[in-house]
Formats: C-alpha cells, structure tokens, sequence
C-alpha cells in the first residue's frame, strides 16, 4: 500500500477516527496495531506471518534478557541478534548467494532464486536487533522502561514498536529505546498541527510532484536507452537522478514522520539538506541520518570505532560502509557503493589534517562540489546494478560529446530538479535578513506546493527503498 494512494488515505483517516474516539481511547494501541497489520498485509497477506514471527522472536529474546536467568542473558541477546539477521539474510541474500555460487540449474539454486523479498525488512530487522542490544546493554532507559513484567505487555509493545505503519516499510530506523518509553495515550489537542501540514506536504510534494516526475525522464538511464545521449545530456540525467533520489526518500521520511506526529509519536529527522555537505564524513550526517547512526551505535564503535589506531579506523570505517551498502540491496553493485563511500571517509579523514584550504566562500563551494559529485556519480551503482553497464555509461559520458542535445529532456529535468536546489538553497539562506521577510510568506508556499501536488503530480510510482 503506497503512501500515495486512495486506500493508504482512508486508512489513514479510519484509523485517525477510530484512535481518537473517546470510548475507544484506552485501545489507541490496539488500534494502530490492526491497521499496520492491514498496511502490510496489503499487497502480500502471507508475509504477515514473517513480520509476526519477526516480532515474536524479539519478544522473547528481549524478555529473556532482562528477566531470564543471569547467566542466560548473554546467550538470550546472541540468540536475537542472530536470529533477526538470519532472517534478513535468509529472505534478501539468498538470490545473491545462488547466484555468486549455485548452478542457477540446482534445485537449491533454483529455490533460492524464487523467495520472496518481504518489504521493509531491512527496517523492521535493524529495529529489532536495537531493542535486544538495548535492554543487554542497558544503556540509555532502565530495562523497566523497555520490558515490563507482564508479558503481555511486553509483546503488545513490541508489535507495535516494530509494525507501526508510518516508519514500517522505509523507516526512518527508529530504536527501541527513543520510541518504546513514547508509548501511552494520547490527545486529539497535542496534535502539533502547524508542524504535522508542513511536514506532509512538503514531503508529497516531493514525492509526488518532484521524484515521481523525475522518474519518467531519468528512466533514460537505463541500458541500453543511455547510448543514445550526448555527454551533456548524461550528466544532467545523473544530476536530475541524484536529486530524485533525495525527493524520493527525504519525502517518504516526511509523510512518515507527519503521519507518526498525528498520532503523537515522535520519529527522528532523517535528512538535513545533505547536498550541502562540504565533506563526506558531512553528508553521512545529513543523509538518511537513522541508518548512518544506527550502523555508528551498533556496528562502528562495538568493533572499536577509532580508539584502536588509525589502521583499525580504516579498516572499521571500510568494513561498515561495505555492510551499510549491502544492506541496501542484495547485489554485489550495492556493496561496491558502500566500499566507494568508506573510501572517500578514509580519504575525508586521511587528508583532513593534512591539506589546509584557505577559508572563505569559494573553498567551500569547491569542497561541496566535490563531494556532490562524487554522491552522484556513486548512484549510478543504484539505477544500474550491473557493473558492465556503469562502465558503459562513464565511457559514453567521455565519448558522446558530439551527439544531438535532447533540449527537451534537459528542460525538464532541470525544471524538475529546481524545487530540490531551492530547498537546500532556502536552509542555506535561513539567517539572511531577506529570507527573513520572505519566511512570512511561507504558508503561500505551502499553498502552491499543494496546488501542485493536487495539479502536476507524477504517474504513481513506489518509493525508491521499498526495495531495500
């Protein structure tokens, strides 16, 4: 069910009806449960089963741990962890495994090959493995907070923390211990109202009107449609492409973080304007902010993060980044993408000391230049995970200066990406006594972009990491 759909709309506004009805307000939870469950049953009813046996086994383990025998609470917080990965590298990297090392012709092979990649579960599993770390560790909320005595609270809390709609398919990744202690009833007059609009439309909008136009010009990309493109053409379908990426993503986290406001949930921002990172240690702190604070709490620093000397610091950063690129699909393109990103981190942290720019505006542009550059030229392994075809496309980058320009397919999708560059030109700007008076004016902009949402909005398409 896509966020940008009729029936996603009216169960949205059943639920909202149905959680905030007086007679029914001490079931709140139970109500946004039943429509998760619907949310994710939609499309595919039988991997329903996958999520609940997902959460079942983070109920227990997470149980386990904190009231289970003491000498058992190690083995309790091993067995989550590693069940939870199981399960995500079971159902999203057996393909890659038969098809690096299987006869696609075995019947192992062939089995492999035909599983179903559930939605979400790159999400939903990371949340789970931050709930077991958490009450193990104990580190940020008295496990009290986190699993009480009764079971069956526990187990509804721990549905709910994993299946609640808003953030179940894309995220934002939210941890156990920043969303289980907001769990409680809550007020149709706390809905933050102001902040819920600006967050919703600004994320259809860039969603709907921005990524999902995109997508019909930046489709070109693909093999063997690029040959055909003159050089210039190429690297303004690559720069409308990294743009439609950000609208895709940065707007789903929007919807998600309105929708969860409506209901009195509190998600973590996800993006802040990471086009105008001027280093890459920069941008993975701007760019989806959840999974790169994620990977530093539970990856990065339990493998010693930089206290073990500058060659485990490499090492640590490349390892993570590999992971983090395999966790977005099951290619070897993806992990290819991470390893190109932790190399520019150990560039970034190598040459940081050791090369001192002058200060000033034009240092800073160049710096931001480079880095965005680099950010999308590396999204080509997403749009073409076949490595041959990204060597194809570079060479036609070098090779087809003389072609015809495409002036139509330019216009668009530089008008398309506008609204992109204004949004981080508009947080770049936010101090200027200008942008001072024009931010009286902000609430005609929200107009118009609704105007737009309900006017010009793209063909209808999934969001880019539902297939993460």
């Amino acid at each position: 069910m896509l966020f940008n759909s009729f029936p996603f709309v009216g169960l949205v506004l059943c639920t909202l009806l149905l959680y905030y009805l007086p007679l029914l307000c001490r079931y709140q939870v139970f109500v946004l449960i039943c429509s998760s469950l619907v949310f994710y049953a939609y499309n595919q009813p039988v991997l329903v089963l996958l999520l609940l046996f997902s959460v079942a086994v983070n109920i227990s383990t997470s149980y386990g741990v904190v009231y289970g025998p003491l000498s058992w609470k190690k083995g309790f917080a091993i067995a989550g962890v590693a069940l939870n990965l199981s399960i995500l590298v079971f159902f999203k990297y057996s393909p890659l495994f038969a098809r690096t090392f299987l006869p696609q012709a075995s019947s192992l092979g062939s089995f492999l090959l035909t599983l179903p990649l559930p939605i979400g579960i790159s999400f939903f599993t990371f949340q789970g493995i931050s709930l077991v770390v958490d009450v193990y560790k104990e580190k940020y909320v008295s496990n009290q907070e986190l699993v009480p005595r009764s079971f069956y609270q526990h187990a509804k809390q721990i549905l709910f923390f994993k299946g609640f709609f808003p953030q179940l398919i894309s995220g934002p990744i939210v941890k156990a211990h920043d969303f289980i202690p907001q769990i409680g009833n809550k007020k149709w007059e706390d809905i933050p109202w102001p902040a819920v609009f600006k967050n919703l439309v600004t994320g259809y909008f860039l969603k709907m009107v921005v990524a999902d136009n995109l997508k019909d010009f930046t489709f070109w990309i693909a093999f063997p449609y690029f040959q055909d493109f003159s050089s210039f053409s190429l690297l303004v379908m690559l720069f409308g492409y990294s743009c439609q990426i950000f609208a895709d993503f940065a707007g789903y986290s929007l919807i998600a973080i309105g929708l969860a406001r409506l209901f009195g949930y509190h998600f973590p921002d996800n993006f802040c304007f990471p086009y105008i990172a001027t280093s890459f240690r920069t941008f993975w702190k701007r760019w989806h902010i959840s999974l790169s604070s994620f990977l530093m709490e539970y990856l990065y620093i339990p493998l010693g993060g930089n206290r073990k000397g500058k060659f485990r610091t490499y090492l640590n950063l490349l390892l993570v980044m590999f992971l983090g690129g395999l966790w977005h699909g099951a290619a070897w393109s993806y992990a290819v993408w991470g390893l190109f990103h932790g190399l520019a981190l150990c560039a970034d942290r190598f040459l940081g000391n050791r090369i001192t720019l002058p200060p000033g505006r034009v240092s800073r542009v160049g710096k931001g230049l480079l880095v965005f550059s680099f950010v999308t030229l590396a999204w080509l392994l997403f749009k073409l995970p076949d490595f041959r075809q990204v060597l194809q496309y570079l060479s036609c980058l070098i090779h087809n200066v003389r072609k015809g320009e495409r002036s139509d397919l330019i216009t668009y999708l530089l008008l398309y990406s506008s609204p992109v560059v204004a949004y981080h030109a508009a947080y770049l700007l936010r101090h200027k006594t200008f942008f001072q008076r024009i931010r009286k004016l902000e609430y005609a902009v929200y107009g118009i972009m609704l105007f737009l949402i309900l006017v010009n909005s793209g063909s209808s398409g999934a969001f880019i990491y539902f297939q993460f």
